[in-house]
């Protein structure tokens, strides 16, 4: 059963001013549409822990190994220390690559139908979809800092740099979540939304700074991995995590970069969304 989205903000709220109205109006819209995402975790919580098995199999296996060869330079920093920002947004881009698989479940459901005949703006609806990716994605920043103090990794443990972090997280899947709903207004399919999600998953992390440094990539890829917003995710999150920062860019640069992307991907699915009830 569906909530109807609300034609202004709930009562309680001030009354917006002329100027503030659609802003205000397109927010309350965008947090009811992921509260109703957000709802969705209490019939399956235990997916978000299952999803954790992998990036800890990264972090005690892969990373503890290439710790002792030393073979990656990665300044004064240990390579697990390096590793596990790249991890956490590793973890972070594969939950929310497949976001579009649970838009097309939506669709065969009819509960799409509905959404899409409400008053509410498409680009809300895919906001609210957005920030319940980031939401989800939030139990794999609790997992992963539990097993980095358990590893010894030297985390920052600044509220004002975990704020931070999270505020990363929610960006980073908020971008991918997007980018896979973009897909699944392509796609159509659960088949195809799976196959394009698988197709671009890997490439996107190997063409990354999450597990190696973009200084020692061949020329080519260097280029790649700039254009990767992975890239700038990870580059953000080894600013915020760790007690020693580490990274090839600002997060002057970092975080305007990953919002302006979210936000062009969100603009840009909210006139693509409606196909998909075509």
């Amino acid at each position: 059963m569906t909530r109807q989205l609300p034609d202004a903000p709930p009562s309680g709220w001030a009354r917006p001013s002329r100027l503030t109205a659609p802003v205000e109006e397109f927010i309350a819209k965008a947090l009811v549409a992921a509260e109703l995402e957000v709802r969705k975790l209490r019939h399956d919580p235990i997916q978000l822990f299952t999803r954790a098995v992998q990036p800890v199999l990264w972090l005690t296996i892969f990373g503890q190994v290439f710790t002792q060869v030393r073979g990656i330079p990665t300044g004064n920093l240990r390579y697990i220390d390096f590793m596990t920002p790249g991890i956490l947004a590793q973890s972070v881009l594969f939950m929310s690559i497949f976001t579009g698989l649970l838009v097309i479940w939506e669709k065969d459901l009819g509960i799409l139908h509905k959404l899409m005949v409400s008053p509410a703006p498409k680009s809300a609806l895919v906001l609210g979809k957005a920030i319940g990716a980031g939401v989800r994605c939030l139990s794999q920043l609790l997992i992963i800092y539990i097993v980095a103090a358990l590893m010894g990794v030297g985390v920052n443990w600044n509220p004002g740099a975990i704020l931070g972090v999270a505020l990363v997280v929610m960006l980073g899947a908020a971008l991918f979540s997007t980018f896979s709903l973009i897909v699944a207004c392509w796609a159509q399919t659960h088949e195809r939304v799976m196959g394009v999600g698988q197709l671009m998953m890997m490439p996107l992390f190997f063409a990354s700074n999450a597990i190696y440094p973009i200084e020692i990539m061949p020329a080519w890829l260097q280029v790649v991995s700039r254009l990767n917003p992975l890239t700038y995710m990870v580059d953000a999150l080894r600013q915020l995590m760790l007690v020693e920062p580490a990274g090839s860019y600002s997060l002057g640069l970092s975080l305007p970069i990953l919002v302006t992307v979210a936000a062009v991907l969100i603009a840009f699915c909210g006139r693509l969304y409606p196909r998909l009830v075509r």
